[in-house]
């Protein structure tokens, strides 16, 4: 016997779990600019001899606002660590939900036997208020063997634009590396596109800008595939540049949407030791003329900055970007860098005098002593920022932060995923940063993964650490589960200080915090029912507000 429940975007339906202990649901609210979502959860009961071929319909009056994508499984084989906290779904290998892949309803769908599959079903910006049903059918031939409906409440009121900068790191030699173009070539544009507008329909509004080759993840020695946007000639001693691709990437942002501009790193990951790959033509013959053998305090680079980023700066100000750049030293330095990190700060500070340096870093000293105006504690190291009120303060997590904190690993429970927007609001955090949106390379990228198959990057961390969407053939991203929620945690952000801004914030954070727990980044072991409710009801209060 086919059965289907609506169940809640947050709920993660895996192939052997038993549909009865999904709860259902049968309402939902959202405003009029926001996206929201529920799933379709469907198995066969009973053990049968032949694979059902049946259909799915959706229908409602806001049909044009809804699409439709199926929740596919994708192999898992490092889903947490030995030593992980009680908040995992699972821990061992296997097949996780996870990838979404439109769909079209004249399809058929395969119900197996015993087996529990799901659709996500999206409604994204309806354009009027009110109260409308959606309709959810199963049917063989003309018949409809199962059909259950979703009252969705859409308020007449719009939330306001996200404030957070959120910046989730773009690789464009992933991109390249996977759909085998050339460097920068019209079609690797093409696809970069695609790919940046599916960061900002997701809440991205900085992107990482690879004027050198990054520095980032890579071993000591080896060299990630060369992406620069920045062509460089060195003839007779003499350095000039051709902003030409750089201005083509900054144009093609901001025609998605993306608002600021997170320059690459100047110095290698993990306490600026050396130098990033930059490539020139040098006396007509193009060669790498910096990388991992040259030390970052050479006089040679030392001299090339001092030429390169006022060259830089003076491109970016004609293109009216210069104010919203933010420029790095060295990813993830360590306090035992700090003297590295300080020699580097002499070099890049005189350079940059007007410009914000921002690096993700966990030790205090580093902003103590001044050598980074925005330093981004992870979130299990943000205490002591928090506490010496540090202003403008960003966070970011990654696969250090695995225990007692939220993250969106695969093996995690969406609420511990989408708990992020209630931690990011109640702590007036202005910049969040995560090192994965397409990470498809093996750990420190050594060679490219095919994503569908590798989702820890070869056991580099916890799957879903690397990467939120998938490469689709035709040059368009597939979406996650995990991608989607977070983008709920975003808009749950826009509501809270949107409620906020007519009650208050003491209490937005009673809502919040109404099962008697005080809300903390280490927090996160929240149930979907508590974070779905903890939503509904700030919309119910600014809809109440709005009456009055």
């Amino acid at each position: 016997m086919i059965k289907m429940k609506l169940v809640s975007s947050l709920e993660k339906c895996f192939w052997d779990d038993s549909i009865d202990s999904k709860k259902e649901i049968n309402k939902l609210s959202m405003f009029k600019n926001e996206r929201v979502a529920f799933q379709v959860a469907f198995t066969d009961s009973e053990r049968v001899p032949v694979t059902h071929r049946l259909r799915m319909t959706v229908n409602s009056d806001i049909s044009d606002s809804i699409s439709v994508l199926r929740v596919m499984n994708v192999p898992v084989l490092h889903p947490a660590r030995v030593s992980h906290d009680d908040n995992y779904i699972k821990d061992t290998p296997g097949l996780y939900p996870d990838l979404l892949v439109p769909w079209d309803e004249s399809l058929p769908i395969y119900i197996d036997d015993m087996q529990l599959n799901s659709m996500w079903i999206e409604i994204d910006s309806p354009k009027q208020a009110g109260i409308y049903n959606i309709s959810v059918a199963i049917c063989d031939s003309n018949q409809t063997i199962c059909e259950k409906t979703l009252e969705l409440k859409v308020i007449d009121a719009c939330l306001p634009e996200q404030d957070l900068i959120y910046t989730q790191w773009f690789y464009c030699d992933c991109l390249m590396s996977y759909y085998k173009t050339k460097p920068f070539d019209d079609r690797h544009f093409e696809i970069i596109f695609e790919y940046m507008k599916n960061t900002v329909a997701h809440g991205v509004n900085m992107i990482l800008t690879p004027v050198f080759t990054v520095a980032l993840d890579t071993a000591v020695g080896h060299e990630r595939p060369t992406t620069q946007l920045v062509d460089i000639k060195l003839d007779n001693g003499k350095y000039s540049f051709c902003f030409k691709k750089l201005g083509k990437y900054i144009d093609l942002a901001l025609k998605a949407g993306i608002k600021y501009f997170e320059i690459s790193h100047f110095f290698t990951q993990w306490g600026a030791k050396a130098t990033p790959k930059v490539v020139a033509t040098v006396d007509g013959v193009e060669k790498k003329i910096f990388g991992w053998e040259t030390l970052s305090d050479s006089p040679e680079y030392t001299e090339f900055l001092k030429v390169f980023i006022p060259r830089l700066v003076a491109y970016l100000k004609k293109k009216k970007v210069d104010k919203f750049c933010r420029f790095h030293i060295s990813d993830e330095p360590h306090v035992n860098d700090i003297e590295m990190y300080l020699k580097a700060h002499n070099v890049i500070k005189p350079l940059l005098r007007d410009y914000p340096i921002m690096d993700a870093l966990s030790d205090y000293e580093f902003y103590r002593t001044g050598i980074v105006d925005i330093p981004i504690p992870s979130t299990t190291s943000i205490g002591k920022f928090y506490q010496n009120k540090v202003p403008g303060l960003w966070t970011y997590y990654c696969c250090g932060q695995w225990k007692d904190v939220s993250n969106h690993f695969i093996a995690m429970p969406s609420a511990r995923n989408r708990i992020i927007g209630a931690q990011l609001y109640k702590f007036n955090i202005h910049g969040f940063l995560q090192w994965g949106y397409n990470f498809w390379y093996s750990i420190l990228s050594y060679y490219p993964i095919n994503p569908f198959l590798t989702t820890d990057a070869d056991y580099f961390s916890e799957a879903g650490d690397h990467f939120v969407v998938y490469p689709s053939p035709d040059g368009k991203p597939f979406s996650s589960l995990r991608q989607k929620v977070f983008y709920n945690a975003l808009t749950d952000l826009r509501a809270f200080k949107m409620c906020e801004k007519f009650y208050g914030k003491d209490y937005v954070l009673s809502i919040i915090e109404s099962d008697g727990r005080t809300l903390d980044f280490n927090v996160s072991d929240y149930s979907t029912e508590y974070v779905d409710s903890v939503r509904e009801k700030i919309n119910y209060a600014i809809e109440e507000a709005l009456k009055k």
